[in-house]
């Protein structure tokens, strides 16, 4: 089944207790907020939160009295933290047991709140992965409703291509950002354009605003000039970068100002010029385009 997610998605990661620790009524308005500003789809993962923020938004999603069939719920499993809620876990591993992955949607589902999700990702590839094990679980998740399109999370193309040979592959959420362009120079966007995979940014605007460092420091000396040319911010010309590659990317965004959110959208109508685009590029690389 194809899925429709938003142009741009409201990455939670920073939602509970990891950072900003937000309240059940902070939560419910910034829901409300994305929505009103076309951000629909909601990207969680099990371990967020310690295992806690998909309880704490599914809690926030029933106080916001929003129609689901309204907005759209993106998870991801696999990844067994350390954590005090899961007391056996010695050492960070990865499983995709068939067992595992059912009832760790079934646990989502119970924690978020609702009766399906519409992508479940595998959150990391794991050397002990059994495809065909996968591909069950996915198939029966599909076939009982409780999950409406699957995908993966930081896998490489023959990774992908692993499981897609027993399952259908809808999505690829990657690193992606104007410091951290490896997917568009390492066949990983190519070849989900050929297999029709859509293509999800997490962390879209890189270490531009969190590092300073020469990559950083040239690109931000280049986007001041963008911002007086374009009359946005920029961060919108960094997403507006993202989204006009061919991949047809959506950027993950985790931001929780409400004012930022209600610019994202600009990104998506922002096109910039060729030569732009590519300046933006070189400053990353520190050197001209091959």
């Amino acid at each position: 089944m194809s899925v429709k997610l938003s142009p741009i998605i409201a990455g939670t990661m920073n939602w509970g207790i990891w950072d900003k620790n937000l309240s059940t009524t902070e939560m419910s308005h910034l829901i409300n907020i994305c929505i009103e500003n076309k951000i629909t789809t909601f990207d969680h993962a099990d371990i967020y939160g310690g295992y806690t923020t998909e309880a704490a938004f599914g809690q926030a999603l029933t106080e916001s009295k929003v129609d689901r069939k309204k907005i759209q719920l993106i998870t991801k499993c696999g990844i067994e933290h350390i954590s005090e809620n899961r007391p056996k876990n010695a050492v960070k591993h990865y499983d995709y047991s068939a067992a595992y992955i059912i009832w760790s949607v079934e646990n989502s589902l119970k924690n978020l709140q609702t009766d399906y999700l519409d992508a479940l990702l595998l959150h990391r590839p794991s050397p002990l992965m059994q495809a065909d094990e996968i591909a069950e679980a996915v198939e029966k998740l599909k076939s009982e409703g409780k999950i409406l399109s699957f995908g993966v999370s930081n896998f490489t193309p023959f990774q992908t291509e692993l499981l897609r040979q027993k399952t259908e592959i809808s999505f690829n959420q990657v690193q992606f950002s104007a410091t951290h362009h490896e997917a568009m120079l390492d066949g990983s966007l190519d070849y989900m354009q050929i297999h029709n995979i859509q293509p999800m940014a997490w962390n879209p605007l890189g270490t531009v605003f969190r590092e300073n460092t020469e990559q950083t420091f040239r690109l931000k000396q280049l986007l001041a000039t963008l911002v007086d040319k374009y009359h946005v911010g920029s961060d919108l010309i960094l997403l507006a970068w993202i989204l006009q590659h061919p991949a047809n990317i959506l950027p993950v965004a985790g931001t929780v100002n409400v004012a930022r959110i209600q610019q994202l959208s600009k990104a998506c109508s922002l096109e910039l010029d060729k030569q732009d685009w590519f300046a933006i590029w070189t400053e990353s690389m520190g050197n001209k385009v091959p």
